[in-house]
């Protein structure tokens, strides 16, 4: 293995090891893994989403400080309970850790699963930081403008199935149809990004056309009438989406009757970019680096753009609030100064979402979370000032909290305020 080693010792995930390995990457964005894995695959990696696990607190912390956060614990313990398993050859896997480059402990997650690979006797198993900044370069693995152009695809095709499916899953008429539409869709979608159908040729057109077709098929399930009780659910980012860090929050609020609302992955991707563009803009002024910032969130917001268009034209379902029109709401609720962590993000979705309709927020953060304390709890008596009629919650998670006593603390974020005295 000494071969592999860079400078600094770790291995190194090199340009053979791309035909050889298979990269696992920790799950958090359950409804985009089978596109991003298409994305990936495109690109000629062997790429898997990890699904699952069991006992990952236990598994964590025979290697790691119980002072990490609760989503630190549970992404070491999926990488450690696929090594156990036996079901890949340990010589054949790289694991890859998305890095935002934010002021939290998750900051220091790319490191933390070296040192736990070298403690648990498996330091051939590289590791690739997923980042847009060049942090951590491995030679056998780089983001070119076809893995960029497909994983955008893919984000939008996911944040759009996530919001149909919530959007009709609570109201079908017959259970399972809605997650048979969003397997075949899934299937359908991944084959088209793998082969980069749209990817370079007549893209706005492609994916308008995706689009529609998506909306078609989530609007041709036969539905039963009813008003259901929305809710909006926010937080921290892995949190948020992980169903292993929330604990399947989304099918606990299904069996309450409560359909969900939950921001798409898109915004956060842009609200990162132009945060850290706003940074620069602080610190320094390079012409290159300032044109590659503009060029970047122009592009993003573009594809954006075209997805809520297509929405807006169908009528029946709505989505996500353009990034620009979705700053606006957080401007009367907390500084746009704030960008550590999810910053104003959360602000500005649980506005849109109370807006939309929901007279019940859920802000899901970790315990122990500094950055969430801030920018999440923070927030909540400004809410409150301004929502008085809407009833506001947060909920932590960690490995040693009793489900009963957060789930207690779910029920009483989906009570009405008048039944509770208020």
């Amino acid at each position: 293995m000494i071969e592999k080693r860079g400078k600094t010792g770790r291995t190194r995930f090199t340009r053979k090891m791309k035909k050889t390995h298979t990269i696992f990457l920790p799950q958090m964005l359950e409804y985009h893994a089978a596109l991003l894995e298409a994305a990936f695959e495109g690109s000629g990696y062997h790429f898997k989403v990890m699904r699952g696990g069991c006992g990952l607190k236990d598994k964590s912390l025979r290697y790691i400080s119980n002072d990490f956060c609760y989503p630190g614990i549970l992404i070491v313990g999926q990488m450690l309970d696929l090594l156990e398993s036996g079901e890949y050859e340990t010589d054949k896997i790289a694991f890859m850790e998305p890095q935002a480059g934010g002021a939290c402990r998750a900051g220091n997650y790319y490191h933390t699963i070296i040192r736990t690979l070298e403690k648990c006797g498996q330091p051939q198993v590289p590791v690739i930081s997923l980042n847009y900044k060049g942090l951590e370069r491995q030679p056998g693995f780089r983001i070119t403008v076809p893995l960029f152009l497909s994983a955008v695809t893919a984000v939008c095709y996911g944040d759009l199935i996530m919001a149909l499916y919530q959007q009709v899953k609570p109201y079908e008429c017959a259970k399972g149809t809605a997650d048979s539409v969003k397997q075949r869709l899934e299937q359908k979608l991944a084959d088209e990004i793998r082969h980069h159908h749209g990817v370079y040729k007549n893209t706005g057109e492609h994916r308008r056309s995706t689009y529609r077709y998506i909306l078609e098929t989530f609007a041709d399930i036969p539905v039963k009438g009813g008003l259901k009780k929305m809710v909006g659910v926010t937080g921290e980012i892995y949190i948020k989406y992980s169903s292993l860090g929330n604990h399947a929050i989304e099918n606990f609020l299904e069996g309450q009757g409560c359909p969900c609302v939950i921001g798409g992955f898109i915004n956060y991707a842009i609200y990162v970019l132009d945060s850290d563009y706003s940074d620069y803009l602080m610190k320094s002024n390079h012409p290159v680096l300032d044109k590659a910032y503009r060029a970047a969130l122009a592009y993003l917001q573009k594809i954006q753009r075209e997805l809520c268009e297509e929405v807006n034209r169908f009528e029946r379902f709505f989505f996500d609030l353009p990034h620009a029109r979705l700053k606006e709401k957080a401007g009367a609720v907390i500084s746009y100064g704030c960008r550590t962590g999810d910053g104003w993000l959360v602000a500005a979705e649980a506005v849109a979402a109370i807006e939309r309709g929901c007279k019940h927020i859920l802000i899901l953060h970790p315990f122990g979370c500094l950055v969430s304390h801030i920018c999440e709890r923070g927030i909540v008596k400004k809410l409150k000032m301004k929502y008085p009629d809407v009833n506001i919650q947060t909920i932590e998670y960690d490995y040693d909290s009793s489900d009963t006593l957060r789930e207690s603390r779910i029920l009483l974020g989906l009570s009405d305020l008048t039944d509770l005295g208020y």
